[in-house]
């Protein structure tokens, strides 16, 4: 299935087999338990198994313009990766409460706040906003042991849009985690609507194909090491992490 606009940023390994969709043009649904008798599709079929030319049996649009109107799979789902990123958030609170309230870099426009998390390959993934950094955050899958990770440990990731480097960390509440810096410190941020929109606006181009740079890893890596030796060049190229996050601290 290719190209689909309507839920979980386009990704379409996160629509379950029972789940119903609908089509945003017309609201006619799409029900896998009913099937479509007028393209002759089986009871017990999956939106994501209907045949590439299926579209809307009343107004015909195709499958790209169908969005998630219930999910069992899904909504089982969120609730578990839900109450992990809460032990996440509750985690950094407490840092905020009782280390970085009176640090003079802090933002206190800003609270802490989880963005945009999913699932992606079987572990939590998203954005976490505080007064004082926004990370880009994967917890370890369900029975996923994180919390022997080294603190400070560096390691690559890799995403549609390119490789990205993380840090390991453990927290008491919220255990092992990987952390990518996004912005640090946060004081171009006016709102914490405006940090929470550029967290969003971060996830959707994480997974966008287009925003991959045009250089490997291995390529930065070089290119960071001759910076070292030589005057910079008059206009470098930006680095993954600056291709997502372009103009984004600025925004109004």
């Amino acid at each position: 299935m290719s190209g689909f606009e309507g839920s979980y940023l386009g990704a379409n390994d996160r629509i379950g087999p029972a789940a119903v969709m609908e089509c945003k043009i017309c609201w006619t649904p799409y029900d896998p338990a009913m099937g479509d008798d007028f393209r002759q599709i089986l009871p017990g079929t999956p939106f994501t198994a209907l045949p590439e030319d299926w579209s809307c049996p009343h107004c015909g649009a195709p499958k790209n313009q169908f969005m998630v109107l219930s999910d069992p799979e899904a909504d089982a789902v969120s609730a578990a990766v839900a109450e992990r990123v809460a032990r996440l958030v509750a985690d950094f609170e407490d840092v905020w409460h009782s280390k970085m309230r009176d640090v003079p870099l802090v933002n206190k426009a800003l609270h802490v706040e989880a963005v945009g998390f999913r699932l992606h390959e079987g572990r939590p993934l998203g954005v976490l906003v505080a007064p004082w950094f926004m990370n880009l955050v994967l917890l370890p899958a369900e029975g996923e042991d994180w919390s022997t990770l080294a603190p400070g440990e560096k390691e690559n990731i890799a995403f549609p849009s390119g490789d990205y480097e993380f840090l390991h960390n453990v927290r008491p509440m919220g255990g092992g985690y990987k952390a990518c810096s996004l912005f640090s410190p946060m004081n171009d941020f006016s709102s914490q609507l405006q940090a929470v929109e550029v967290a969003r606006a971060v996830m959707a181009a994480l997974f966008d194909p287009q925003n991959r740079a045009e250089t490997d890893r291995a390529a930065e890596i070089r290119a960071a090491r001759e910076a070292d030796l030589a005057p910079p060049a008059a206009d470098p190229e930006p680095s993954r992490r600056a291709v997502i996050t372009a103009g984004l601290g600025q925004a109004g």
